[in-house]
């Protein structure tokens, strides 16, 4: 195909390519019936590309796509089709896809979810046509079939899974006959094929939209005997679910010590985190052995009371839980070290595991988490590491107690993921988009980040400065390599514990913000990747000072204005100390790895260097909002899908911040499901998002771990109250200076009530709902503050999971918001409180319920 659209005339009719002599291919064993099998697809997709199928026998390429089976364009009525065909032999299986290719079938895109299966059907004849019918497998459709509803939401029942009937074609049927097959997805039920039937119990039901169709031309000089109609999914009621939203460090429980831990999971289930290791400060030390003595007991009672705080004290409780397991440790390690179930744990994860061990105890023996000052061991090697953790060196028991610390935080988590999956809850990791520069992996892997470089973001809701985060930026060429080993293994990982997961801050996969180690803010930042702008090009523009136009800009008039009459003092005095605050008030940003290469400061019309040059706000705008929009779309398509077919959990994505044009798009091709807060819109001209017009692929919450909670949003700014109490309340009275429940309440209702597939909650914002829980003051309850880097994650619910699991008012009050939104709610029911308890659940705002 060239490119160019052909007419109808064009192309050649469906009956000729399926079944014109001189097209025929394929081989059969001369020894069973040949079986002609005709592959018809419908989809759509620009021209100039085409479909192959490929799949797992030698017919279909062995699953080698430039191998594969090449189809053909037909127009039928006014759909394009795709039709190709190979004999094989009767009795012929084989798991296929199909495969959108160039010219060179090269392969460009590949259809979501599970593999297909063809299956011949028993009692096939020599010279039988079987005829099989596809629609191209989209990922909004494949969601369905990720872990998060296969084995959670939709899995099976205790009666277990019903395995597809076997398929035959009864031999007393007339010779004429055509027998159909129809298969359908139905994520409730799962999936399989099956005959139409009519139930003659009743209480049936009619799937949404137009009726179905199946066409079959009778006037074709050859009638296929049987047909297998891939008609997609059941066109049901959207699935909506909902959640809560809390880290682990914040949970509080009468069991925890000083911090939230694993197995608290299990409570929170009831109610409603290096980059392969857990961290130890999630570890329950009660439950490493049921032979504690007794006087580790009592300290550990002791602990919990001293550790009880309004606050996570992480010094204090990792300190504390590290020295009482290595007691438990040294007591039992013989018996642990030895078991089989230990010894698997090593086998499966030593790869992580043992360069983790040899990281923690060098951390520890210099006294310093910078592996540059660990002298020999500063590069790392394998050879280097075996010699660290062999068995005979005198500190193997440190080795071996950082396994053992793994070992029971793997167990404690799988426990909780395990109760989670039977309660049908999913729990939905995190996946963090940088890595601390000091860290096992950047000592193990030091080619795949760009240690000279920090990773941030541009000017932003979060802060108009910008913000630089501190990790180092991906070397995305060096990871290719091996495509992408490290990404797939992080997520393969995951994937033991967690069914779904959230992709942080996925622009980065499009592009970071990639900034010099020493910037004090994230002003001075640059795309990667990105086109950058060529001396060639600037000077086409008439801009030729690159030295002044890259360097910081300081002039008198400029002094003057900042320092007044002691200008002159600065100057003399203090001029190169206050050129490095000045870094920032510059126009373009040299490339450091090519002079002759620049970047455009991010808004630099703000700085007082580009008011004194003239007007080339076009060039600006080019460059950060048209120039770079298909290299980021190229760049997300070549790691993204990696991640997504890394492991079968259901993928989130942090879509927050300047987002680039092509982003949507791409996760909307891809499966990906974006997030919405409220008071971020993604729409331009809007203050307020409206939850009623999310569409259905999006997570909406009212606040999240990133931003201030709803109560203290509510509070921390007058005009801004009023104007959402005008707009989205619709009310024209004074709105209250207080969040109260009923403030609360149509809020988090107007997010369950959205078409979003997901309405996650953050836990504080749920407890808003009833005042007993609003003692602390909301400015306390923000969980992280991401303009500053060093903030500390120390916010710990006030409350213990055990009192909520007694509240029946406030699990009432979420219930009843659950199911009147029509949302799935897993788990037991929850007894409603009696007409003289506190009912939350009927609340009204000025008149609005």
């Amino acid at each position: 195909m060239n490119g160019l659209e052909p007419s109808n005339e064009s192309l050649p009719k469906a009956e000729h390519l399926l079944f014109g002599g001189d097209a025929f291919t394929g081989s059969a064993s001369s020894s069973l019936p040949v079986v002609n099998v005709a592959f018809i697809a419908t989809t759509s997709f620009a021209w100039g590309q085409s479909l192959v199928i490929a799949g797992s026998e030698p017919a279909l390429g062995s699953w080698n796509v430039k191998q594969g089976l090449a189809l053909s364009p037909v127009h039928q009525d006014n759909e394009l089709i795709w039709c190709g065909r190979v004999s094989v032999a009767s009795g012929f299986t084989s798991e296929y896809n199909y495969y959108v290719v160039d010219d060179n079938k090269n392969v460009l895109r590949s259809e979501s979810g599970e593999k297909r299966k063809l299956v011949l059907p028993e009692g096939i004849q020599e010279g039988d046509l079987v005829e099989i019918r596809d629609w191209w497998q989209d990922a909004s459709e494949a969601l369905f079939l990720r872990s998060a509803f296969k084995n959670v939401i939709f899995s099976a029942t205790e009666n277990g899974k019903k395995e597809p009937q076997s398929v035959s074609i009864n031999k007393s049927l007339d010779p004429e006959d055509i027998v159909v097959q129809f298969v359908i997805s139905c994520p409730r039920l799962g999936s399989g094929s099956t005959y139409c039937q009519i139930s003659q119990a009743g209480g049936s039901s009619l799937e949404l939209g137009l009726n179905r169709e199946v066409d079959i031309d009778l006037s074709s000089p050859k009638q296929p005997r049987f047909v297998v109609l891939s008609d997609g999914a059941l066109r049901d009621t959207p699935w909506r679910g909902a959640g809560v939203a809390v880290p682990v460090f914040s949970i509080r429980s009468d069991e925890d010590l000083g911090v939230g831990e694993f197995l608290d999971l299990k409570l929170l289930v009831d109610c409603s985190l290096s980059v392969f290791a857990l961290h130890p400060l999630y570890l329950r030390v009660q439950a490493l052995s049921d032979a504690i003595p007794a006087d580790i007991k009592e300290e550990i009672q002791q602990a919990k009371k001293q550790l009880d705080k309004k606050d996570v004290d992480y010094e204090a409780t990792l300190s504390t839980k590290l020295s009482i397991a290595r007691k438990i440790f040294n007591l039992e390690k013989a018996k642990v070290l030895n078991s089989s179930s230990f010894k698997q744990f090593l086998s499966e994860n030593e790869e992580w595991l043992k360069p983790y061990a040899a990281f923690c105890f060098l951390r520890d023996f210099f006294e310093t988490s910078d592996h540059s000052q660990w002298g020999r061991f500063s590069q790392f090697s394998k050879d280097k590491l075996e010699k660290l953790i062999s068995e005979g060196t005198l500190h193997y028991d440190v080795i071996c107690f950082h396994y053992y610390v793994q070992y029971h935080l793997y167990t404690q988590l799988s426990e909780a993921a395990a109760y989670a999956r039977k309660k049908k809850v999913i729990l939905k990791g995190d996946l963090p988009i940088g890595v601390d520069r000091n860290s096992v992996d950047t000592w193990v892997y030091p080619t795949l980040f760009r240690m000279n470089t920090a990773t941030g973001a541009p000017p932003d809701y979060f802060d108009k400065n910008g913000q630089n985060w501190g990790f180092p930026t991906y070397n995305w060429e060096e990871m290719s390599k091996d495509n992408y080993g490290w990404w797939r293994a992080r997520l393969t990982q995951m994937a033991k514990y967690f069914t779904a997961y959230r992709i942080d801050h996925i622009l980065g996969f499009f592009r970071i913000w990639e900034l010099p180690d020493h910037a004090a803010t994230g002003l001075v930042g640059k795309f990667r990747p990105s086109i950058p702008l060529s001396q060639k090009e600037l000077l086409s523009e008439g801009l030729w000072d690159f030295d002044r136009m890259s360097r910081p800009y300081i002039r008198q008039e400029i002094l003057e204005e900042k320092f007044g009459s002691f200008w002159t003092v600065i100057a003399s005095n203090f001029l190169n100390e206050y050129q490095k605050q000045c870094y920032e008030n510059i126009v373009l940003i040299k490339d450091p790895e090519d002079s002759t290469k620049f970047y455009p400061r991010f808004n630099l019309e703000d700085t007082s260097s580009f008011r004194d040059l003239d007007e080339h706000r076009r060039l600006y705008h080019d460059y950060y909002f048209v120039r770079q929009e298909t290299l980021w779309r190229e760049n997300a398509l070549k790691t993204l899908p990696v991640l997504l077919n890394s492991s079968d959990m259901l993928a989130c994505g942090e879509d927050l911040g300047l987002i680039p044009a092509c982003v949507h798009p791409v996760m909307q091709e891809l499966g990906l499901i974006g997030l919405r807060i409220q008071r971020m819109p993604s729409e331009p001209n809007l203050e307020f998002g409206i939850p009623s017009q999310y569409s259905y692929m999006t997570v909406c919450a009212p606040s999240c771990h990133d931003c201030s909670t709803l109560r203290a949003w509510w509070e921390e700014d007058e005009g801004r109250r009023s104007r959402f109490y005008k707009t989205v309340v619709g009310s024209n009275q004074e709105p209250p200076s207080r969040c109260t429940p009923e403030v609360v309440h149509f809020i988090v209702q107007q997010h369950f009530d959205a078409p979003s597939m997901w309405a996650i909650f953050p836990l504080q914002d749920l407890l808003a709902l009833k005042d007993k829980y609003t003692t602390r003051p909301a400015a306390e309850e923000t969980i992280n503050d991401p303009t500053n880097p060093k903030h500390y994650w120390r916010f710990r619910v006030h409350v213990t999971l055990e009192s909520l699991l007694d509240d029946k008012d406030i699990q009432a009050t979420i219930k009843d918001l659950v199911t009147s939104s029509g949302r799935s709610f897993p788990g037991k029911n929850v007894d409603v409180a009696d007409e003289s308890g506190e009912k939350l659940s009927k609340v009204q705002l000025n008149g609005k319920s």
